[in-house]
């Protein structure tokens, strides 16, 4: 299956587990696998026979922007879902989710967590 990779899309959102972090908010990072049959779009060269990942960029941007959840968990789970019941061609989606600055003491790391769903034979 062939796989189109979408990485480092930024957004601030509200999505945390300390209440400063739903209202101060943070930035946080997504890397995104989109697997899909790409022969269509390389025959007919035609968007509409692949996925338009400028849709999917803006989509996990919304998505990080407008929900406030208290664990990245459901945030990651909450973006892989859609872009997989949004996106018509796509068979498995890849989503990783990082907070690149997460608020712990004495940690300059960062926290990332990755899910993997797969669309359901029709």
């Amino acid at each position: 299956m062939d796989c189109i990779h979408v990485t480092g899309i930024r957004a601030y959102g509200y999505t945390g587990y300390l209440p400063e972090e739903q209202v101060l908010g943070q930035w946080f990072e997504v890397d995104v696998k989109l697997w899909l049959d790409l022969n269509p779009a390389a025959k007919s060269d035609a968007i509409a026979d692949t996925v338009d990942y400028r849709r999917t960029i803006t989509l996990v941007k919304d998505l990080i922007k407008t929900s406030k959840f208290a664990l990245i968990e459901r945030l990651v789970s909450t973006i892989a879902d859609t872009i997989l019941q949004e996106c018509e061609q796509l068979t498995q989606v890849q989503v990783i989710l990082s907070k690149p600055a997460a608020p712990i003491p004495d940690f300059d790391g960062k926290i990332s967590i990755e899910v993997t769903r797969t669309k359901p034979h029709m």
